[in-house]
This record gives C-alpha cells, structure tokens and sequence, in this order.
C-alpha cells in the first residue's frame, strides 16, 4: 500500500511555512514564505505559494505524488475549525470572516481542515511525538503568548463553538499585569516570553545588576526572555530569579490544569518553554502545594517532540485519518 503523505501549512502574522508530511509524521521537504497581510488576496496568495512550493517537491516522478490525501492549516485565531472560516485574526486584517478551508479545497481539490496552532500542535505531539502512547494529552506552547490544546483518546477537545482550551488565558491573579486580550493576571501576562523579558527590566531598571543589560547593549527595552536564559545558564542571579517566579506562576496555573483535565502527559513547547526546561523538576516538586489530585506528581512534564516545526506537523495532524471531524 502506498504511503500516504499531508501538506501541513502554518499560517503567521509574518510567514508561511509548509511541509510534506508522511503518515507516521516525518516531514520530508520544508518551506517558508514571507507572508503578505495588505490584503485577503495577498494574504491567500502567501499560502498558496508555500503549497505550490510543497506540490514542486512532490513531483510525478516521486513516491509521495498523488499519495497527498489532504492539506491542513494552522492558522491564526479567532477561526471555527468545524467550517474552516477565519473569524478575525489581528494580525491578518483582511481576513474578516475568511473561508479559507473552502478556497484552499477548491484551489488544489483537496481536503482542507483548518484549526488553531495550540490544537494542532497539540494533536501533533499525541500522534507522532512526544505524547505517544498516552490518551489524554494537554500541550502548552510557550512563547510569544501561550497557547493550549486539549487531546483525549487522539482528538482534539474544541468545545461547544470550537472555542475551547484558551488555557493561556486562564486568569492566576486577579491583581496581576494586564494580558493582551484584555483580563488581568492571566498566565500568558506573566509566564510567556515577553512577561519574562518584561519583569527582568523592570528589576534591572529598579537598581538590581545583571549580566542581561549587557547582552541587550545596555537598552532596557531590548532585553528578551532568551537573554534571560542565557544570563541564567551564565550563573546571573536576577536571571535565576526570574526563571524561578515564572516556574511558580507556571506551577499554580498546571495545579488548576491538573485538578480540572487529570492529563495523562503535559507537554512544554516553545522557545521560552526551553529556557524553563531546568525548573520542571521544581514545577513537579511544588504540585502538590497548588493541587488537590493526590497523583498530580505522577504526571510526566516533557519537551515537545516538534519544535519550530509544530506548525507543519500540526496541520498534517489535523487532516490525517486520525483525526476524525469533530
């Protein structure tokens, strides 16, 4: 029987990048294109130039052409994943109501799924990664912000309207740092990238020293979560402070996690879920202070299996047969 192969696209305010992706999800062949918000047609047309480039790869001669069984996208939020329509991301203006699953089908004749890129990835790593052999999989991808996804028995969890599993905006303090989608104290407020960077200035610009001033050229303003990590490998004890709040706030947000899903496995994805890869331990210890399971230590915390590649894998993911339609 010939191998079946999924073109999984990931869909971002700046670029697209897609891959050929086999049914044990290899990817085989990548791609990356600027991509171009003036517009929903220049917006469409990034997209379809990332596909065009993943269907070059796959040519006539080759094994995976005409093995293509569907192509699925990640694509910014807020979308229903059930129609595929694109309600209205920030950063792609132009896609208002978007009904991107339908003109993606058309266009190449295939199957098209559309889902975010928290439930995608999350499907990813509990088919192919580093969720396999476990049922009820919650992935947290940590970076810029903090997206989720919910798998249980190998499908993702979307909720009554497909709106579910925006665990990064579960609020932990209610005192807290006002987030970017308008509550306060949420996790993503103050354990994604940026929530790093941010407290580490504004305890270097209250009088504290830290090698992390110098990696940013003595600009506050240019000091990112990743020099942070650096200045913490380096033995800088503002940095190690740093990383030690964020683990605690991580640790009362996976408390509530762990009360209200019981995951088999939580997986950590992201560049700053790198950085806080060293803390794991101390998250784990410290579970049972903000948790009522009594086996909440039991849970694994791993890495992800993707990488910078979740987006490509994600979208392979979710138009595999592997996962059903919702």
């Amino acid at each position: 029987m010939a191998e079946r192969y999924f073109i999984g696209v990931d869909v971002g305010g700046t670029k697209v990048a897609a891959g050929l992706v086999n049914s044990a999800g290899e990817i085989a062949h990548r791609t990356r294109v600027p991509m171009v918000a003036a517009d929903a047609a220049a917006g469409l047309a990034a997209v379809n130039a990332a596909i065009d480039s993943v269907c070059a790869a796959a040519r006539p001669d080759s094994e995976s052409w005409g093995s293509i069984s569907g192509i699925g996208i990640c694509a910014p939020g807020p979308l229903d994943p059930r129609t595929g329509i694109v309600i209205n991301p920030p950063n792609l203006p132009g896609w208002r109501n978007f009904p991107l699953a339908d003109l993606i089908s058309k266009a190449y004749r295939l199957p098209v799924r559309v889902d975010n890129d928290g439930n995608a990835a999350a499907l990813a790593e509990a088919l192919w990664g580093a969720g396999g052999g476990y049922r009820n999989v919650f992935c947290a991808t940590i970076g810029t912000g903090i997206g989720t996804g919910i798998v249980f028995d190998r499908r993702i969890y979307h909720g009554r309207t497909g709106a579910a599993a925006e665990g990064g905006h579960i609020t932990i303090d209610y005192r807290g740092p006002r987030c970017a989608c308008g509550k306060l104290g949420c996790i993503e407020a103050l354990a994604s990238g940026p929530a790093i960077a941010r407290r580490a200035s504004e305890k270097v610009a209250a009088g504290r020293r830290s090698a992390v001033l110098e990696y940013a050229g003595g600009h506050l303003d240019g000091i990112t979560s990743e020099m942070v990590g650096r200045a913490c490998v380096a033995g800088d004890q503002l940095a190690k402070e740093v990383l030690q709040e964020t683990a605690m706030f991580l640790t009362v947000w996976l408390g509530n996690i762990v009360d209200l899903l019981e995951p088999d496995v939580i997986i950590f994805g992201g560049g700053a879920a790198a950085i806080l890869q060293p803390f794991f331990g101390e998250i784990r210890d410290r579970l049972p202070t903000w948790c009522v399971n009594l086996h909440a230590q039991e849970v694994p915390l791993v890495t992800a299996h993707y990488g910078a590649d979740a987006g490509i894998a994600g979208g392979a993911a979710i138009c595999s047969e592997a996962s059903p339609t919702p």
